[in-house]
């Protein structure tokens, strides 16, 4: 488990990189409040990224973070396309090969912690392995 910095607290994003970190260590942190144990983050490979990895008890728990100022254009969990789920698909599975793992061998689940303005909504098992 890799320690958040204290002074990560004090940043303010200045770009859209930044601004994604922030949500994405706003959103480490209020998962492992909520009883999940951090794993990784930014696993990028040739399909894409996934935002964090995480346990909770016995299951692996691939997260996707998402932001939006506002829900004008339906909030930050509707920006989790087809597409993007896709590519996290992918890049689960090929993180869990490189862990000698697969779906059909390891009890996992896709979430989406979206934050819209000043919300933040928590979806368990927002799209499936397949």
């Amino acid at each position: 488990m890799a320690p958040l910095p204290e002074w990560a607290d004090s940043l303010r994003p200045v770009n859209r990189r930044q601004q994604g970190s922030d949500y994405e260590l706003r959103a480490r942190r209020w998962l492992e409040r909520q009883g999940l144990v951090f794993i990784a983050a930014n696993v990028t490979s040739r399909y894409g990224e996934i935002d964090l990895i995480m346990h909770q008890a016995t299951t692996l728990v691939f997260i996707e973070v998402r932001y939006r100022k506002s829900g004008a254009f339906g909030g930050a969990a509707a920006s989790v396309t087809p597409r993007k789920q896709l590519k996290i698909r992918q890049t689960a599975s090929w993180w869990l090969a490189r862990q000698n793992g697969s779906f059909d061998t390891v009890d996992c689940r896709f979430d989406v912690v979206a934050f819209t303005g000043d919300n933040i909504e928590w979806l368990t098992n927002a799209f499936s392995s397949e």
